[in-house]
């Protein structure tokens, strides 16, 4: 019997592809400065939520901090990507 993998279980609920999922994981785990979160535990954490489409990776970690669910220090939220035109 196959297991389905952690990424797997991103990939389709969010209809985004093997790779992206894996990153978007790896994504969650380094927004945490020490301790990293299992696999299994986000996506347990985010099937008791209602995201209609798939969160910032570090809006999960910050909820799952906030939540005491994974209570290790956070490091700063990577800053937004600028646009050229909002440049200009």
């Amino acid at each position: 019997m196959n297991k389905i993998k952690p990424f797997e279980v991103i990939s389709s609920r969010f209809q985004i592809s093997k790779e992206s999922a894996k990153y978007f994981l790896g994504r969650v785990q380094k927004s945490f400065k020490t301790e990293k979160p299992p696999h299994k535990l986000i996506i347990d954490f985010m099937n008791e939520q209602t995201f209609e489409s798939l969160p910032k990776p570090y809006h999960v970690a910050k909820m799952m901090n906030e939540g005491v669910v994974w209570a290790y220090p956070l490091n700063a939220e990577p800053p937004e990507p600028i646009d050229e035109w909002d440049v200009a």
